[in-house]
């Protein structure tokens, strides 16, 4: 209970064949303890195998094992719906399929599936059959049930299934979304169970044993076969005790409603922060150098320009930016300040960085030392991967976006047109315009709308290194002519030697090829393209009569050689003194 941050429950379940020699029901949960708990949330399912299926056991269990399971291994990025739906459509087909590979399609493999999934503060039901899901609501103790029976009725005491998992190749699952309230109490049911017990008698016996929910489970499936359950019995219960963090969907839902803040100045306070100097204002956002009232620390709070108050798709990308800087967290990523209070405004907090971005650094360094551009390359390079290892891909890489501190430290800040695939695709309740960036630096291909992933940031990449290594933009300036796509392939790249004739052939190339305008000719991967500027790539070593003479291309090869050496020996000095 102490970290407010940490999702906590109470869960038990229990299973019990009841006057049956075979028990076809199976059940489980699985609450995580790694960052899985805050990513993917907690888990709790009951399928009820039907018991005419000669495999209804069979299919029970596998209905269980690979919830539990594939779930916990779908992209962080997907939405739970989109990732439950990913998972039961093909396993709804090997259940067909296997039923009518081995038996005649009267029979088979054919079971209920009911699924809960708790994920920050809210709850997402999918439920298939007539096994159910409850909640004791902790704000009004109303006892309700959430999900509805797939049945028909044959007579008044018959009724038969008429949705169930590996019944048909189609399937059609019920799927809704109940908002979380700490103290809940969900109750996951078979038939066995709830057509032999009132809701009276359930919330008792929840009650009765809330210490222990393992034991709450027995005396529960007890109570059902003492009343005459002539079935398979099973439970799963489940208690909120503490929320976790919230997701996209939630941050979303909380913040639109905050009002934009005032227009801000210095001595202006705001929830427990004071204005100290406004550090940047464009048509779509502001940044200001803040300190907060009680610790007096400082952070930059960056707020939405009252220009889009009334546009959703801006509001909700400015959301975005700080769920995706809180996500990542990396020394060469700026940091996301979480608030210490309830904002009563739309804004965030960000780490403030010391020094200055690298397009003023490359200005007042222009006679700057080979190893230390490697080494600051090196940095951006890790914290791009940083972002991707999140599927997240930045977009908007620039100088100007690139924070370089007194200590060569380097901090990539800025997610206002970052692109996460499993927001933008899945979660898509508003209509978004695809970031362009800024011209000299994005990837041509955004501009046609065109999708290249992190070979986008590999491109962004490529031109920084070169403006670093040679002061120039490897298309000049006749980018800025091109107005299709087929006026960007036919732009001429300038070989980097052109402007600096110590640059060897090989190096030339990695630039050249991350940097190409068509992406499947780029690099696919960061470490690739670092790996080609520190050594030559065989491929690359291939005379060009443009090429400068050898007595440059070995002075070049022996500064770099000597900076990858410094750079080895300070990596050694730096672990001996750990």
């Amino acid at each position: 209970m102490e970290n407010n941050n940490t999702f906590q429950t109470t869960v038990g379940s229990y299973s019990d064949a009841g006057i049956k020699p075979v028990n076809e029901d199976a059940v489980g949960f699985r609450i995580p303890e790694d960052h899985l708990l805050n990513i993917k949330g907690a888990v709790a399912a009951l399928a009820d195998g039907v018991s005419t299926a000669e495999a209804g056991k069979e299919a029970a269990e596998l209905c269980i094992s690979t919830v539990l399971t594939d779930y916990y291994t779908t992209p962080e990025t997907w939405s739970v719906k989109h990732a439950v739906q990913k998972i039961l459509t093909p396993l709804n087909r090997r259940l067909y399929n296997l039923g009518h590979e081995i038996h005649d399609e009267a029979r088979g493999y054919i079971t209920t599936l009911s699924i809960l999934v708790i994920k920050s503060h809210l709850g997402y039901l999918f439920h298939i059959g007539d096994s159910r899901i409850y909640r004791l609501s902790a704000e009004d103790h109303q006892f309700t049930q959430l999900t509805r029976d797939h049945t028909a009725g044959i007579s008044a005491e018959q009724n038969y299934l008429i949705r169930a998992m590996g019944m048909d190749t189609s399937l059609n699952v019920d799927a809704s979304v109940v908002t979380l309230k700490q103290g809940d109490v969900f109750l996951l049911s078979s038939d066995g169970v709830h057509d032999f017990l009132s809701a009276d008698e359930l919330c008792r016996l929840i009650e009765l044993h809330s210490d222990d929910y393992d034991v709450a489970c027995r005396e529960i499936v007890t109570a059902a076969r003492d009343a005459g359950s002539n079935d398979n019995l099973s439970c799963v219960l489940l208690r909120i005790d503490q929320l976790g963090l919230e997701n996209i969907e939630d941050l979303n839902e909380r913040l639109t409603r905050l009002p934009f803040p005032p227009e801000l100045y210095p001595g202006l306070k705001i929830d427990g922060y004071e204005v100290l100097a406004e550090m940047y204002a464009s048509e779509r956002s502001q940044l200001y150098r803040v300190k907060d009232l009680d610790s007096g620390e400082e952070f930059v709070m960056k707020t939405p320009s009252r220009n889009y108050c009334d546009d959703p798709a801006y509001i909700e990308r400015f959301i975005m930016e700080e769920w995706i800087g809180i996500r990542v967290d990396h020394a060469n990523v700026v940091k996301v300040i979480a608030p210490k209070q309830e904002r009563k405004f739309l804004y965030y907090l960000m780490e403030l960085v010391p020094g200055e971005t690298l397009d003023k650094w490359l200005e007042c360094h222009p006679e700057r030392r080979p190893r230390d551009l490697i080494g600051l390359v090196d940095q951006i390079a890790a914290g791009l991967e940083a972002l991707h290892e999140k599927e997240t891909v930045h977009q908007d890489l620039k100088p100007s976006n690139i924070m370089i501190t007194p200590n060569l430290e380097i901090k990539i800040v800025d997610f206002g047109s970052v692109y996460a695939p499993g927001i933008h695709e899945i979660f898509t309740p508003m209509n978004r315009e695809l970031a362009l960036g800024t011209l000299d630096y994005a990837d041509p291909s955004y501009r046609f709308r065109i999708n290249t992933g992190i070979r986008g940031d590999i491109y962004s990449l490529g031109v920084i290194v070169y403006e670093m290594f040679t002061g120039f933009l490897p298309y000049g300036s006749r980018i800025d002519k091109c107005h299709s796509r087929e006026d960007f392939l036919r732009l001429p790249y300038i070989p980097s030697y052109h402007h600096r004739d110590v640059i060897p052939l090989w190096f030339d190339r990695a630039l050249e090829k991350a940097v190409a305008i068509e992406p499947d000719l780029r690099y696919d991967s960061l470490r690739t393209f670092l790996r080609d500027l520190k050594q030559p790539n065989p491929e690359f070593l291939k005379e060009d009569p443009q090429q400068p003479g050898e007595k440059d291309m070995l002075l070049f090869w022996k500064m770099l050689s000597f900076v990858l050496f410094g750079l080895l020996i300070m990596s050694l000095l730096v672990s001996a003194s750990r």
